[in-house]
């Protein structure tokens, strides 16, 4: 089996081999049929070289959840339904595949067909985008339990941080706990039956959380990605619906060079607890499962202190994870690796003496720390300059997350921050 090599050797050995054999053809003047056969083989295997060089870098992921019966639509089951989601990518390209996941369910997911477009209002779609993904050159697909499935690679013309409509059109068996990401910041729309890119989508249920789609990936074209592990700070809790205003968005429009990949969840610890699977446990799969990604930025800790009953140890434990974190990222291949402090939470129910003094042990560590290249100082650029331990009053509206203000205020910073790594 031939090894495929990423720089453009193995297709410069293709292109010789091609015009060889072409002009040894010219010559075989008896068999016809010869000939078309050996013409068939030669170009499958140059387009096969050409698609396995393809490198690709990440323009939008999420991290994927198990979805309890609350978060699952209240009116219908996911069954012979179209699903139509929205995200806003980061980079553009002409090309694109798309990652969907059943990790988190127990049944499989049976897809008839799913279609991506340019979003317009609400649920509309610009019909002339509309294409048909393909699996393995089907349409349909199965997703077992505990799996994920690429499509293929599509062409389609995506500007960069543009919003992207994704239409799942489900089978007829579905999981009774689907995969999700429940912080979507950004309404799905459900229709009954399979929805047809050109025919009105008739909505019966709206409701704010991604099913199944975890990562959409474009020819990196020598761009990298920006991965952020986080909690609902990152993943927008406090930001506008359908406004694409969380802090990790306004960084996407400031650094138009990089794919950002918000990986935050809401309520989500790093140690242990927390909802959903801690950072520790989930890193190799959301971090490190990422395409292409030169930074990591780790904003996490602010639940985990919260919710202790031993802040102190708390504290402790949560640097010897940054540490662990720091370590598996640079042995992945990820380039620079970024600490960002926690930011206050005096006035929420986080707050007691212990735990403001696990937070500051916590930032001091990570502002001092080895183990990071740089440093988004987030509880300096929030904290009320009259009493550190509580939010500017204009950046929040309830005393530990952010609001739209204080997201673009933390977007903007961080992206020059990240800029500033590599000058």
């Amino acid at each position: 089996m031939i090894k495929m090599k990423e720089d453009g050797k193995f297709q410069a050995t293709l292109l010789v081999i091609y015009r060889n054999i072409v002009l040894f053809l010219q010559h075989v003047k008896d068999d016809m049929s010869f000939k078309r056969f050996f013409f068939l083989i030669l170009t499958s295997t140059f387009s096969m070289g050409t698609f396995a060089q393809t490198t690709w870098t990440g323009t939008w992921a999420t991290a994927a959840e198990f979805t309890g019966q609350g978060d699952m639509p209240q009116t219908t089951t996911l069954s012979n339904t179209s699903l139509r989601q929205v995200v806003r990518v980061s980079i553009g390209a002409k090309s694109l595949r798309l990652q969907l996941s059943n990790e988190f369910s127990a049944q499989p997911v049976e897809i008839k067909s799913i279609y991506i477009a340019d979003a317009k209002d609400s649920c509309d779609i610009d019909s002339k985008t509309a294409s048909y993904l393909k699996f393995s050159g089907k349409r349909n697909v199965t997703i077992e339990p505990g799996k994920t499935v690429w499509s293929d690679a599509i062409k389609y013309n995506l500007r960069p941080l543009q919003r992207l409509a994704v239409t799942v059109c489900y089978g007829e068996q579905v999981p009774i706990n689907a995969t999700s990401h429940r912080g979507s910041r950004t309404t799905s729309y459900i229709s009954k039956g399979e929805a047809k890119p050109n025919k009105a989508f008739q909505t019966f249920e709206r409701l704010d959380h991604w099913y199944n789609i975890t990562k959409i990936e474009v020819p990196a074209d020598g761009r990298k990605a920006i991965a952020v592990l986080g909690n609902s700070i990152t993943d927008g809790r406090g930001s506008t619906t359908n406004m694409q205003n969380r802090w990790p968005d306004i960084m996407a429009e400031a650094l138009s060079q990089y794919g950002v990949l918000n990986l935050g969840i809401g309520g989500n610890c790093v140690i242990e607890g927390g909802l959903s699977q801690p950072a520790l446990q989930r890193f190799d799969r959301d971090i490190l499962g990422q395409s292409g990604v030169e930074t990591l930025i780790i904003f996490q800790g602010t639940n985990d202190i919260g919710t202790s009953l031993h802040a102190e140890q708390t504290a402790e434990k949560l640097i010897e994870a940054y540490r662990t974190l720091s370590d598996k990222a640079r042995k992945a291949g990820i380039k620079h690796v970024v600490g960002a402090t926690i930011t206050p939470f005096q006035g929420s129910g986080w707050y007691s003496p212990f735990h403001e003094a696990a937070r500051q042990v916590v930032n001091e560590w990570i502002r001092k720390a080895k183990e990071f290249d740089a440093v988004i100082d987030f509880d300096q650029l929030v904290r009320n300059p009259d009493n550190h331990e509580r939010l500017q009053e204009m950046y929040s509206d309830d005393w530990l997350h952010l609001n739209p203000q204080g997201y673009r205020a933390m977007g903007q910073y961080a992206a020059q921050i990240i800029s500033s790594i590599d000058k």
